[in-house]
C-alpha cells in the first residue's frame, strides 16, 4: 500500500513539475551560459597554421598575463622570442614554462627595466649584439594604479613604464626593424584611453595627480604616437598597431591592495561576469603581430582582433593638436635626436 502511494507521489510531482521542464530549463541556462562567456571572451585569432620560422621577435612584460600568453602563441609558431622583463627570475620560470609547453627552444631571457631609460638603452645595446634584424616588437609590459613618483628620468612613472620607455625601446630598434622583411610594432593599449585628461601644463600629474588618470594617460599616448609612428614610417617595411586586449584578470592590478576575504569574492563574480580569459586577451596582439592581412595595415587601434573605424574611436585618440604635442614630449623625454631619420 506504501508502495503505491508513493507511486501516486511521484506521478502528481511529475504532473504539476514535469521533469522535462527542467531538463529545458537546464539546457537553456546552460547554452546562455556559453553564449555570454563567448561574448566576454571576444573576437579570437584562429589562424593557427601562420608560422613565424627564422622571426625574431621581442615581448615586454612577457613573463606572466597576457605578454606570456603571447609569447606561448607566438613559440608554438616557432618564433625566435626575446623575453624582456625586469624580475629576471620570474622571467626564466616562465621560460622554462613555455620551453616545456611548446618544445621551442628559442626562448631568451633579458633584463629590462622600464623604470630606467639607461635599462632601456643597455637592452637594445645587447640586442644589437645578438641579432641583425628585428621581426615584431611587442609593447606589452604596463603598471597599473601606482602612487604618484617621478623616476630618475624625470617622468612620472606610470606615464614612463607605459609610454616613453616602450617609445625609447622602439627608435633604438627601427633599424633591426628596416631590416626584416616585414616589421611590425605592436603597443599595448587600453580602452580606458578614452578617460585621459592630458594637461600640457601637468604632463607629469604633480599638480592634479590620479591613479586611474595617470594610467589613462599613459595609453593614450600610446595611441596618439602610434598614429604619429605611422606617418613617419609610411614607404617603409615597417607597420605599427595600438591595441585594447579587453578587460583581463591579471597581475597587473596587484597594486590596487583590494583586501583578501574580498578578493575571494569578487574574483570570482567580476571574473565570469567581465573578464576575458588571459588567453582571449593575448588573441588582439597575437593577430597584429602574425596576420598577414595586416601587413599594408599601420597605424590603426584594434579590438577584439577587429581594426576600430576612425569614426568609433573616441574623442582624445582624434584630436591633432594633443598628438603633436604628445609626440614632440615623447621625443624630448626620451632623448631622441632632432636629425632622426625614420626612412
Amino acid at each position: 500500500m506504501e508502495f503505491f502511494e508513493f507511486s501516486e507521489q511521484i506521478a502528481l510531482l511529475r504532473e504539476n513539475f514535469p521533469l522535462e521542464r527542467y531538463i529545458f530549463g537546464a539546457g537553456v541556462a546552460i547554452v546562455t551560459i556559453f553564449l555570454y562567456r563567448k561574448y566576454v571572451e571576444g573576437g579570437q585569432f584562429r589562424k593557427n597554421h601562420v608560422k613565424m620560422d627564422g622571426k625574431v621577435v621581442i615581448i615586454t612584460g612577457a613573463n606572466t598575463g597576457i605578454g606570456k600568453e603571447t609569447a606561448l602563441d607566438l613559440a608554438r609558431r616557432n618564433a625566435k622570442i626575446y623575453l624582456a622583463c625586469r624580475d629576471q627570475k620570474r622571467c626564466e620560470e616562465a621560460r622554462q614554462d613555455i620551453i616545456e609547453q611548446t618544445g621551442n627552444t628559442k626562448i631568451y631571457n633579458r633584463h629590462l627595466d622600464l623604470n630606467s631609460l639607461k635599462s632601456v638603452r643597455d637592452f637594445a645595446a645587447q640586442f644589437s649584439k645578438e641579432e641583425k634584424h628585428l621581426d615584431v616588437l611587442i609593447n606589452n609590459a604596463g603598471v597599473f594604479f601606482l602612487p604618484h613618483s617621478i623616476t630618475k628620468d624625470g617622468c612620472e612613472t606610470t606615464l614612463q613604464v607605459n609610454h616613453i620607455s616602450h617609445f625609447l625601446l622602439t627608435h633604438l630598434l627601427l633599424e633591426h626593424l628596416k631590416k626584416a622583411p616585414q616589421g611590425r610594432i605592436v603597443n599595448v593599449s587600453s580602452l580606458l584611453y578614452g578617460r585621459a585628461k592630458i594637461d600640457e601644463d601637468d604632463l607629469h600629474l604633480k599638480k592634479s595627480f590620479g591613479k586611474y588618470k595617470a594610467y589613462a594617460n599613459s595609453k593614450l599616448a600610446q595611441i596618439l604616437t602610434t598614429q604619429r609612428l605611422a606617418k613617419e614610417l609610411e614607404g617603409t617595411n615597417i607597420t605599427v598597431y595600438s591595441l585594447h586586449p579587453g578587460v583581463i584578470q591579471t597581475e597587473i592590478g596587484r597594486n590596487m591592495n583590494i583586501p583578501k576575504p574580498l578578493q575571494w569574492i569578487m574574483n570570482p563574480v567580476f571574473g565570469f561576469l567581465f573578464n576575458k580569459s588571459v588567453k582571449s586577451g593575448a588573441q588582439t596582439q597575437i593577430r597584429c603581430a602574425v596576420d598577414p592581412e595586416l601587413a599594408t595595415v599601420s597605424g590603426k587601434y584594434f579590438s577584439d582582433c577587429e581594426e576600430v573605424k576612425e569614426k568609433k574611436l573616441l574623442d582624445p585618440a582624434k584630436d591633432n593638436d594633443l598628438r603633436d604635442f604628445i609626440w614632440k614630449e615623447s621625443i624630448r623625454l626620451a632623448k631622441i635626436p632632432s636629425d632622426f631619420s625614420y626612412k
